[in-house]
């Protein structure tokens, strides 16, 4: 059996009506990580601009960054969450959610909500917490606030919608709970009227009204003799465009779907844990073995690879301008050609690991550090 595939993450393993933490720890393999390659001398061939900072408290959990407009809000594991202008660095608000954060953020530029350790979904509106309320099961995904609601996808499968000014619940979906599940934020957006998110290795299609199910769409299926080979859960961030929704499958695959049609565009085999970025000609993702990739849109097949960050622990890409932006867990952020991935530039934030896809707002790259550094940066 190959643990490598399990080294980075922690799952959610369902035993009887609880739900046990497993770590996969490095030393089941038995062998010391490879080395990563060396990286030649900086080419600094373009410019890259610090903007601004703001220290949050440290990141040590699945976070992801929240976009709205030109506000970025992001939370530091202890339960502080906070709003951020793009343009200046200008904090807009500061609060907290009163305990330790399993996931998180979801807002829609007024409210914001995350998902405590202790399995209470919070709102806060203004840094101030609007309204609190328990959940049927822990949750490693960011929730989705859009519509006035605020929708929740659970460990035990479930996806539930709340009203976002009362917290009051509107519907919950339960579906048959799976031996394994990735303690990894997934997969949950809206695109026009239809929620969609990631139910094992299936993208699925949700009435946001009344929770019933759409559409779908399958981009891996599970193979193999256990549950941990079998584990193909839909994982970080997508790429959207138009009515395509392009996603990765942990492990296993990386596809499109045209959720119009609610149905498979795509998919091809990639080795990958992380999500994917990309544009309408490209996906791009970063492969376990810390190959970066980019697959063509159209029909998966790949148009190049690169090796020379092989080995390295890496984020999922962005895709802003001429460069796709790579953070890796030794806190380098590496700024490398859309085109054929040649290398070129890079920078240290501040030393810690950066472990959360960086994002564009505005003409604003984003990037946030275990040491919870949020850094502003304007390629130029």
């Amino acid at each position: 059996m190959n643990f490598k595939r399990f080294m980075p993450e922690s799952t959610a393993l369902r035993a009887g009506s609880a739900l046990v933490l497993v770590a996969f720890l490095a030393a089941c393999s038995g062998s010391s990580k490879p080395k990563p390659e060396e990286l030649p001398a900086n080419p600094a061939l373009v410019g890259v601009r610090q903007a601004w900072t703001v220290r949050i408290p440290e990141v040590q959990f699945p976070l992801t960054t929240d976009i709205s407009g030109d506000t970025i809000t992001v939370a530091g594991s202890d339960g502080t969450v906070v709003a951020i202008d793009a343009r200046a660095g200008r904090e807009i608000w500061r609060g907290s959610a009163g305990a330790p954060l399993a996931a998180g953020v979801g807002s829609d530029g007024q409210v914001a909500a995350v998902v405590t350790t202790a399995n209470e979904l919070v709102a806060l509106e203004n840094g101030k917490v609007l309204w609190k309320q328990r959940l049927s099961a822990q949750a490693f995904t960011a929730p989705l606030v859009a519509g006035r609601r605020v929708f929740v996808q659970t460990a035990d499968r479930s996806i539930s919608a709340w009203d976002g000014q009362s917290g009051r619940r509107l519907w919950i979906q339960q579906r048959a709970g799976e031996n394994l599940v990735l303690r990894k934020s997934g997969v949950l957006l809206a695109v026009g009227d239809t929620l969609v998110a990631g139910i094992g290795g299936r993208l699925a299609g949700i009435n946001p009204a009344n929770g019933t199910s759409r559409w779908e769409a399958p981009i891996a299926a599970p193979r193999g003799t256990n549950d941990v080979e079998r584990l193909v859960d839909l994982t970080g961030s997508v790429s959207r465009y138009g009515d395509t929704v392009c996603a990765r499958a942990y492990y296993a695959s990386v596809g499109c779907v045209d959720t119009l049609r609610g149905s498979l565009v795509w998919s091809k085999p990639a080795s990958g844990a992380d999500g994917v970025s990309g544009n309408e000609s490209f996906i791009y993702g970063t492969e376990s073995d810390g190959s970066v990739v980019a697959w063509r849109r159209a029909d998966g097949e790949r148009a190049w690879q690169m090796s020379r960050l092989k080995n390295r622990v890496l984020t999922s890409p962005l895709a802003v301008g001429r460069s796709l932006i790579i953070g890796e867990n030794t806190g380098t952020l590496h700024f490398v050609s859309r085109e054929d991935g040649a290398l070129l530039n890079r920078i240290t934030p501040d030393g810690s690991a950066i472990t959360v896809a960086p994002v564009l707002a505005g003409n604003t790259v984003v990037v946030v550090t275990a040491k919870g550094g949020v850094f502003g940066y304007r390629p130029e």
